[in-house]
């Protein structure tokens, strides 16, 4: 991004002494056609000639221009005759339209003065390419990117689009240049910051357009590398090598041939970059009353850092009266440990003298302030008799004593603000570091600091310290597995790790085996004196009975948190109250708060809650009440889901009755977030509820959440879930469920392309519904029919779509008929009924439309994509797809919206746009990284393959193809055969 160009002669606008008050509503851009506007009115500016001499004068800045100079930029060798003449007309018709005294005569020549800054699209563009830079050296990738971005959006076409002359033609050449060059990087940028996968796409077109560009190739290959596709990256050297000696006689630049060898030795160094951590600032400390520092301390770095630097803040010279830092977190979190830690290591900022002390807060006997001030009092050299009685009394003169001296107090386990307010210093130079398991915000002044877990890196730093080196580098993974079952605890894995090094006979697998029971988890991790059931026994006692009660309750549902909606259903109270109760709760830190109304447990802390709500809860059928509420409420909200998504849809009014109500939304929007922020607790309730009282209501709601399965991003555990409850309702005898949960089952495996695993289940759905369950019998008739069209069992799709249709029409399910119609289509396609084809997808979309379907219309448009495509109707096509596209990522379907960019490249292959159907193959691989199934990656590596070849790209496309016939060969699909006949040397010459 260095050497930003400016042309030879250009300097800031205004400099000049003759420059007029700046015409602020005026601006011009030259990075495309010549315009100007006068606000938001766009002014005339004449002929090509008239364009030229404006864009001449603009691109100088101020700098005046001559006759001469001006004739020979806009005819060059050859002007006219009368071209002074004409220059002058050009002239005099630019100062009517402009501003006056924007465009002065002066010394024979023209030039354009006092323009606001800002004025012109390319001094944008050079301020903020040069903010980018700047951003970029000092480390801020991010906002580089941004900046980059702003700029480059600046350019719209070609640079001086259709001015005539020389000199804008050499300053078009330049301007491009000069917009490559920026566009280089801000990809080199997105490398750096890990979007190597979104690169691609962008860096193979970009080669399509600028084939001997060897910085972009450069590019390409590190993205391509960085995805996990090395062949396809070496592939480009290889392509790039050949297409150079062809085109211009010469070998790639050293710097491609050495990325090529760092390629081929997997060189580490190309690795995806990580930002160096800085190092946490150490300050020389001293202690006093300070207990030992633990000589394991591992880890938290940010913490220590953040707190030294407000301790240090106490003996600066801002005037800072006194600096306070209270830490909050659950039990066991290493709030002591790394309070005395900073402490310690801030000891030479208090050289008068460090104090300290438990305060008891946790335990049913908390410390009296005026106690711990009398002992303060005394460790200060105040003698007894100077000790006044009263807590007001001595904390004035605790305050007295302090001035003038720089003291830190540590105030450990404190129970609340009213506890520590006496003890706090209040002079300069001094500083508190308070601990507690309450977050203090009714402390005034103080810095909060919410200490969690520790990381996974530093759970086992910390194990491997304790239980030694040798140890735990034979059985890396079982270390991994003990520190995860402490839920990254300190305290826990301080005791696991005690107890294993006190048994030289266990390995550490022993103690992972020990631990992965969760029902003894709790009892395992004990050591001496230390139990972190006992550290949680201590807060569970002091809560009141309606938190202990909403602790109990809310540990019993199995996901990794819970809105306040979900919340206010188990506890079977209004929202409001339950969200004092759950903030009481985080105030405690029995809870913790994942995001605003969003909250959950500490893994190990949920372990205890369960076993308070199997010891406490009375009666016990509360405890399956609570759990009942919450998969009415998921049931009925999911319900209003799949309703928004599908007016007149069917299976609403054949879903099991609930008790509990759900939310409501105001448009589908509202509707999409709700499910998509709620997947993940949705299917854990859903998994956990296969007792038969449950089963039938888990297996609806599992299938009103459907769209969770077609996005892509929940497809794996929705395919888990289904199988658990496929199998729960084979075990509880009841069909019903089991005929729709093998509905979903077939639906995560024809997603995924596993079809005939697909095929088994809907086949089983279908006989186990037949004359009981006519909705699941439609559906199941439906999915069989896809799943034979991708079988090429043409017949058999037919004759299960035409069922269908007839079984929605009796069903009076309209919309269940549109999808078997558009399906039918896509039979008719295959068949080569090209017409019926397009009548069908075009008679399923129109139902669509006309219930205002949005997302299922967008299904139908993609069908009808697909027919007008083969029917050679492209450009109609084009258009359904990108409206189909444009719905799927609005709705957050990533299996369509990247199926619709495969199906767009596919036509832009037929309409021979090679480089934009690589393009489209591209970002339809990034979309589908992990979703649909190997036997869709491998259609779009084929389609991929033939826009590469068509861009010159041919050792690409080999690589494609060949990734794709493996892939291909492992499934057992008939394309193998003609990926094989596109690899022999003859399909490719």
């Amino acid at each position: 991004m260095s050497g930003v160009p400016r042309v030879p002669e250009q300097r800031r606008v205004g400099s000049s002494a003759e420059a007029t008050e700046p015409a602020a509503a005026l601006r011009f851009s030259v990075l495309g056609p010549v315009r100007a506007w006068l606000g938001e009115e766009q002014l005339p500016t004449g002929s090509p000639q008239q364009r030229a001499l404006l864009a001449a004068l603009l691109l100088r800045e101020g700098r005046t221009a001559t006759a001469a100079e001006l004739i020979d930029a806009l005819w060059g060798e050859e002007p006219p005759s009368q071209a002074l003449a004409a220059l002058r007309t050009y002239a005099s018709r630019l100062r009517k339209v402009l501003d006056p005294g924007v465009l002065v005569s002066e010394s024979g020549g023209y030039a354009v003065r006092g323009l606001a800054e800002g004025a012109l699209d390319l001094a944008v563009a050079q301020e903020l390419a040069a903010e980018a830079e700047k951003a970029r050296g000092a480390g801020d990738l991010c906002h580089a990117r941004k900046v980059l971005g702003r700029a480059l959006a600046l350019w719209d076409g070609e640079v001086l689009a259709g001015v005539p002359g020389p000199y804008a033609e050499a300053q078009r050449v330049r301007l491009e240049e000069w917009r490559l060059q920026l566009l280089e990087s801000r990809l080199d940028m997105d490398l750096e910051q890990g979007c190597h996968a979104e690169a691609v796409s962008e860096l193979t077109a970009l080669t399509a357009e600028h084939p001997l560009r060897e910085r972009l190739r450069e590019l390409l290959m590190l993205a391509l590398y960085r995805s996990g596709r090395q062949a396809e990256a070496l592939a480009v050297y290889a392509d790039t090598r050949r297409l150079l000696a062809d085109e211009l006689g010469v070998d790639p630049r050293p710097g491609l041939k050495e990325l090529q060898q760092r390629i081929l030795r997997a060189d580490p160094g190309l690795a995806e970059p990580s930002a160096p951590v800085a190092e946490p600032a150490v300050v020389p400390v001293r202690p006093a009353q300070l207990p030992a520092s633990v000589p394991d301390f591992t880890g938290r770095s940010a913490f220590v850092r953040e707190l030294s630097e407000v301790l240090a803040s106490a003996s600066g010279t801002d005037g800072r009266v006194m600096a306070v830092s209270a830490l909050a977190g659950i039990g066991g979190v290493g709030k002591t440990t790394l309070a005395v830690h900073v402490a310690h290591q801030a000891r030479a900022a208090f050289p008068d003298g460090q104090l300290y002390v438990d305060l008891q807060g946790a335990g049913p006997r908390a410390a009296e302030p005026e106690t711990v001030l009398g002992s303060f009092l005394r460790a200060l050299g105040t003698p007894e008799s100077a000790i006044p009685d009263s807590l007001e009394e001595r904390s004035a003169l605790y305050r007295s004593v302090l001035d003038g001296r720089r003291v830190l107090v540590l105030l450990d386990n404190a129970k609340d603000a009213a506890q520590v307010r006496p003890l706090l210093p209040g002079t300069e130079g001094c500083a508190a570091l308070v601990t507690s398991r309450v977050r203090m915000v009714d402390l005034a002044g103080a810095h909060l600091v919410d200490l969690d877990v520790m990381s996974p890196d530093e759970a086992l730093q910390l194990f491997t310290k304790i239980v030694g080196e040798e140890r735990v580098a034979s059985e890396r993974e079982a270390a991994l597995d003990v520190v995860a079952a402490c839920g990254f605890l300190p305290l826990a894995i301080r005791i696991a790790a005690s107890r294993l090094a006190a048994r030289r006979t266990w390995t550490v697998s022993v103690l992972a085996a020990k631990l992965a029971d969760e029902r003894r988890r709790l009892d395992e991790l004990q050591a001496g004196d230390l139990a972190v059931k006992a550290t949680f026994e201590l807060g569970y006692g002091a809560l009141e009975p309606a938190q202990a009660r909403a602790f109990r309750l809310l540990g019993l549902a199995d996901g990794p948190d819970i809105s306040l909606a979900a919340a206010a259903a188990v506890l079977d109270l209004p929202v409001e109250d339950t969200e004092d109760l759950l903030e009481s709760l985080v105030d405690t830190s029995l809870l913790e708060s994942a995001a605003p109304g969003r909250y959950r447990y500490h893994d190990l802390v949920r372990l205890y809650a369960r076993a308070c709500a199997e010891r406490d809860e009375q009666p016990p059928s509360e405890r399956d009440a609570a759990l009942s509420r919450l998969l009415d409420f998921y049931l009925a909200t999911a319900a209003g889901v799949y309703a928004i998504e599908r007016p007149g849809d069917r299976l609403v009014d054949h879903l099991e009755a609930t008790e509990y109500p759900g939310l409501s939304f105001a448009d589908r929007h509202e509707a999409q977030d709700w499910l998509y922020a709620e997947a993940v607790s949705l299917l854990a309730c859903v998994r956990q509820s296969t007792r038969p009282e449950f089963l039938r209501r888990a297996v609806d709601a599992l299938w009103a959440s459907v769209d969770l399965a077609e996005s892509g991003s929940n497809s794996k555990a929705y395919e888990d879930v289904a199988s658990v409850l496929r199998d729960a309702a084979k075990e509880a005898a009841d069909p019903h469920a089991e005929a729709r949960a093998l509905i979903m089952v077939a639906y995560v495996h024809y997603y995924t392309g596993r079809f005939d695993i697909a095929n088994q289940a809907t086949e089983e759905a279908a006989a186990l519904s037949a004359g009981n369950d006519p909705l699941t019998s439609c559906w199941a008739s439906n999915t069989r029919g896809v799943i034979a069209l991708f079988q090429n069992r043409y017949e058999d799709g037919e004759a299960h779509l035409t069922s269908a249709i007839e079984s929605f029409r009796a069903c009076q399910d309209r919309p269940g008929e549109a999808s078997a119609l558009c399906n039918l289509s896509r039979i008719h396609l295959a068949t080569g009924r090209t017409g019926s084809a397009v009548s069908l997808a075009q008679e399923g979309t129109d139902m669509y439309d006309a219930m205002g379907h949005a997302l299922k219309g967008a299904n139908g448009r993609y069908a009808l994509g697909l027919a007008l495509t083969q029917s050679g109707r492209l450009s109609e096509a084009t258009a359904r797809l990108q409206e189909a596209l444009a719905v799927f990522r609005d709705s957050r379907q990533r299996l369509w919206e990247g199926m619709s960019l495969f199906r767009l490249a596919e036509a832009d292959l037929a309409g021979r746009r090679p480089a934009q159907a690589a393009a489209s193959a591209e970002m339809a691989l990034t979309v589908l990284r992990g979703i649909g199934g190997e036997w869709r990656r491998g259609n779009v590596l084929v389609v991929l393959g033939h826009a590469l070849n068509g861009i010159g790209q041919a050792g690409r496309a080999q690589v494609c193809w060949r990734e794709s016939l493996e892939i291909y060969e492992a499934l057992g699909a008939a394309e193998a055969e003609a990926v094989r006949a596109l690899l022999t040397p003859a399909a490719v010459a």
